[in-house]
């Protein structure tokens, strides 16, 4: 067998590849709810969890994920928790009001959103990865979800639409920041670099598609062309329907994209995204506390049969964020995605 890492730029560039790359991602609430037990179904996959040997700490929370907690992130957003081992919210928004703009400058490179970064050791990590045929990863961070931290949820939609005279001003200073910082992954060198941008809703985008064109399109595209220009792949991770402006995402550079299947639905995902760049299939985690395990060996089963080609253009995941999924649901989305996407195809190869 061919390592992940050709396996996954293959699926990513078309080249046919042996197997569709697979996951299973779990919140900390669900660790923490299923703690030994869940271990147990994870170390019946190896196929899937290469790297967990039982190291999980079922009751160690990351920030933001800690009950009752405030935290301050680096870029000045207040976050708070109502429940332990699920993300948490941003409660305080440090250009709520316009007049902070001119005296409000982004963390420098040192810093994540929540903690520090040293690139010295990140250089080692991705040389160590790339010795042994890893697939290495630059965190791009955030892009329209950043917009609406900064400003507020309901300020971002009322400054767009009516096309506020500070919002470029906003655009053009978190351009900048993440230019600064895509240039640093591609001076180390890194295959895929991963942006996030939660800007769909259930049901369309949380803006118009001719303002997406208008404000956060050309960020995107310089963005994005920046890296693939340097040969490097991009990874766009937006919840909710985005069907509006899949072409959009092509043109600006988008390599992958990870369409929720319940919000963009198996047909639209076939329509619009079906070979025109590689789709990260987000499985429907809203139906897996509520339906049989045969019904998610059937949404996998038709979803691969669906989007897959001979020559790539697909990786599925499934996410369980909470404690309400029944484990044998989880056991039996691990042994879909591994015959479905692991052991049919090195078969049928």
């Amino acid at each position: 067998m061919m390592t992940e890492r050709e396996n996954f730029l293959r699926t990513l560039e078309l080249r046919y590849p042996e197997w569709i790359p697979c996951a299973v991602y779990f919140a900390p609430l669900t660790w923490h709810t299923y703690r030994e037990k869940l271990e147990e179904v994870v170390l019946r996959h190896p196929l899937l969890f290469q790297d967990l040997k039982g190291s999980v700490n079922f009751d160690e929370f990351p920030l933001v994920y800690r009950e009752g907690e405030y935290f301050r992130d680096n870029w000045g957003c207040l976050w708070y928790n109502v429940q332990g081992g699920l993300e948490g919210q941003v409660v305080e928004h440090p250009l709520a009001d316009w007049k902070a703009l001119d005296t409000y400058r982004p963390p420098d490179l040192t810093k994540t959103e929540r903690g520090e970064r040293d690139w010295e050791q990140i250089k080692k990590d991705i040389a160590e990865k790339h010795r042994k045929g890893l697939l290495t990863e630059g965190d791009g961070e955030r892009l329209f979800d950043r917009l609406y931290f900064l400003r507020g949820f309901e300020n971002l939609m009322i400054d767009i639409a009516t096309d506020d005279p500070h919002l470029p001003r906003l655009i053009a200073m978190l351009l900048d920041h993440e230019m600064k910082l895509v240039r640093k992954w591609l001076e180390i060198g890194v295959d895929m670099i991963g942006f996030h941008t939660d800007i769909g809703t259930q049901t369309r985008l949380m803006i118009s598609p001719a303002k997406f064109r208008k404000y956060i399109k050309p960020m995107f595209k310089e963005l994005f062309m920046t890296c693939r220009k340097a040969g490097t792949h991009v990874a766009l991770s937006s919840d909710g329907c985005l069907l509006e402006i899949v072409d959009d995402l092509v043109e600006c550079g988008v390599s992958m994209h990870d369409p929720q299947l319940r919000a963009n639905t198996l047909d639209g995902i076939e329509k619009h995204y079906k070979g025109k760049m590689c789709i990260n299939l987000d499985l429907d985690r809203q139906m897996f506390p509520f339906c049989s395990a045969e019904d998610i060996r059937n949404q996998v089963k038709e979803a691969v049969e669906r989007l897959s080609l001979p020559e790539g253009g697909l990786r599925v995941f499934g996410s369980i964020y909470g404690g309400n999924v029944p484990l044998e649901n989880i056991e039996a989305l691990c042994e879909a995605l591994e015959e479905f996407c692991i052991q049919s195809r090195i078969q049928s190869g």
